[in-house]
C-alpha cells in the first residue's frame, strides 16, 4: 500500500461519488494547496447533499434543499472543482491509472478516491416491485415519501428495525400515519445498542402509536389489480393493511469497480488507516470503506455522515503524501420524536461488554457507558447534552474508570 509521493501539481485527483465524503475529499485538497485538477464524479443527478436529515426533519418537510448542502453549488466551480453528476465510473484501470465513465468519457489520475458509498440491502419476496412500495436512501427517496406522508392518514408498513426504520416510523407518526414496524430483533436496535437500552425507544415509539411485529419479517407484498400495494403478509401469517411499504433492512458497500480493478475487497473496499487501497495511488472512504482501526486493530466500516466527513479528510491527506490517519472515535446520532441521541464508541469492543447507566432510564434521561474491564470503549447520551467531549476523552484515555463516579449524575465525569 505505497501510495506515499507528492502528486504534481498537474496530476489530477479523481474522485469517484458526489456525496458528502466526496464533497469533504475535494474541499480538503484545495484547503490544502492543492492546484491541480480535481473531477468529482457522480451519477445520482444531484450535487452532494447530507443523508441524515433525509429520514429525519427533511423527510418532515422542516428543512429545505439548501439546508442539505455541505457546500453550496456555486462551491465547486468557484474553487475549480468540476463537478460531474450524472455521469457514472464504469471501469478502473490501475496499470494505466484512467477511469472510463458512461458518457464514454476517460479520465486520467494521479491519486484516484472511491466513495462509492452504499446502496439498500434488497429485500427477496414477491411484491417489492408494486407502487407505493419503497427503498430509502436518497434524497429522491425522502421527496417521495414526503408526498406519500405528508397528508397523514396513511398506513404505512416498516420492513426493517435499525435506526432508518425506527426514524422514518416516528416521522410518518408524527405526520399523522398509522404505522406498523417489523424486525428481526425482538428489540429495535438491540442489535447496536442491546436490548435494555432499545426498550426505551421501542416504549417511546408505543407511546406514539406505533405497532410492533417482533421479531417478524415480510413473506410477502400484496398489491390490488392496478398495481398499488394493500398488504404485508408476515411470516407468521399474518396480513397487514398497507398504504406504503418502506423497506429499510440495511445497505450493501458498492465495491463493484474496486472488485473488477482487483483491489482487495472484505465487507467493503480494505483500506488501511490511511485509508489506501492495496492498488497504488488509489484510495477509499466512507460507507464502502473497511478501514483498519489503529485502537481496535480490526477492519471495520462505518456507514455514519461524521465517519464520510473525517474519512473524506484522511484521505485527501493521504492522497497528498501526508502522514494521515483515521483514528477518530466512531459518532453517531439519531432523533426519534422527543429522543434525542448521540453515541461515541467501537462497536467491535462494545459488543458483550457491560453496560452502566448514569442518569435514569424511566425519565429518558441518562448517559449510558459501555465497559470492558473497567475501560470505557462506548457512551451514548440521551436527552442529556454537552458530554460528548467528555465521553470521548474516557473512551481516548483507556484508563480504568471509578464506577460509582461515573453512574453518579452529581459527580464530575472528568474525575471518573
Amino acid at each position: 500500500m505505497d501510495n506515499t509521493s507528492f502528486p504534481a501539481s498537474d496530476d489530477a485527483m479523481v474522485i469517484i461519488g458526489a456525496g458528502l465524503t466526496g464533497a469533504t475529499a475535494a474541499a480538503t485538497l484545495r484547503e490544502e494547496g492543492f492546484t491541480g485538477p480535481v473531477v468529482l464524479v457522480g451519477a445520482e443527478g444531484q450535487a452532494p447533499y447530507l443523508r441524515p436529515p433525509l429520514s429525519k426533519g427533511f423527510l418532515a418537510g422542516k428543512e429545505s434543499e439548501e439546508s442539505l448542502l455541505p457546500y453550496p453549488e456555486k462551491w465547486y466551480a468557484e474553487n475549480d472543482v468540476e463537478l460531474l453528476t450524472s455521469d457514472e465510473a464504469v471501469s478502473v484501470d490501475p496499470t494505466a491509472r484512467t477511469v472510463a465513465l458512461s458518457s464514454g468519457r476517460s479520465l486520467s489520475y494521479g491519486r484516484l478516491l472511491l466513495a462509492t458509498g452504499a446502496v439498500p440491502r434488497q429485500l427477496n419476496v414477491p411484491g417489492t416491485d408494486l407502487q407505493g412500495v419503497y427503498y430509502f436512501r436518497t434524497k429522491t427517496d425522502s421527496q417521495r415519501l414526503h408526498s406519500e406522508l405528508a397528508g397523514g392518514g396513511r398506513h404505512l408498513v416498516l420492513i426493517g428495525s435499525g435506526w432508518i426504520g425506527m426514524e422514518v416510523a416516528a416521522t410518518a407518526r408524527e405526520l399523522g400515519n398509522e404505522v406498523t414496524l417489523l424486525g428481526l430483533e425482538e428489540v429495535p436496535m438491540s442489535a447496536a445498542i442491546g436490548p435494555r437500552l432499545g426498550t426505551v425507544f421501542m416504549d417511546r415509539h408505543r407511546e406514539a402509536g406505533v405497532h410492533f411485529r417482533l421479531p417478524a419479517s415480510a413473506k410477502e407484498i400484496r398489491g390490488d389489480d392496478a398495481g398499488r400495494v394493500t398488504a404485508v403478509v408476515t411470516d407468521a401469517g399474518e396480513t397487514l393493511s398497507a398504504d406504503l411499504v418502506v423497506i429499510a433492512i440495511g445497505v450493501v458497500p458498492q465495491t463493484a469497480l474496486a472488485e473488477e480493478a482487483g483491489l482487495t475487497i472484505g465487507n467493503g473496499i480494505q483500506v488501511d488507516s490511511g485509508l489506501r487501497t492495496s492498488a497504488k495511488g488509489i484510495f477509499a472512504a466512507g460507507d464502502v470503506a473497511s478501514a483498519l482501526h489503529p485502537v481496535t486493530g480490526q477492519y471495520a466500516r462505518s456507514e455514519h455522515w461524521a465517519n464520510a466527513i473525517s474519512g473524506g479528510k484522511v484521505a485527501a491527506q493521504s492522497m497528498l503524501g501526508r502522514d494521515a490517519v483515521l483514528d477518530d472515535i466512531p459518532y453517531f446520532y439519531t432523533d426519534q420524536f422527543d429522543l434525542g441521541m448521540e453515541y461515541s464508541g467501537y462497536g467491535a469492543l462494545a459488543k458483550d461488554a457491560d453496560v452502566v447507566v448514569r442518569g435514569s432510564l424511566e425519565d429518558r434521561e441518562f448517559v449510558a457507558f459501555w465497559l470492558r474491564e473497567d475501560r470505557v470503549v462506548a457512551g451514548m447520551n440521551v436527552n442529556v447534552w454537552d458530554v460528548q467531549e467528555e465521553i470521548q476523552d474516557l473512551i481516548r484515555s483507556g484508563k480504568a474508570v471509578d464506577r460509582a463516579v461515573l453512574t453518579d449524575p452529581d459527580s464530575d465525569l472528568k474525575t471518573a
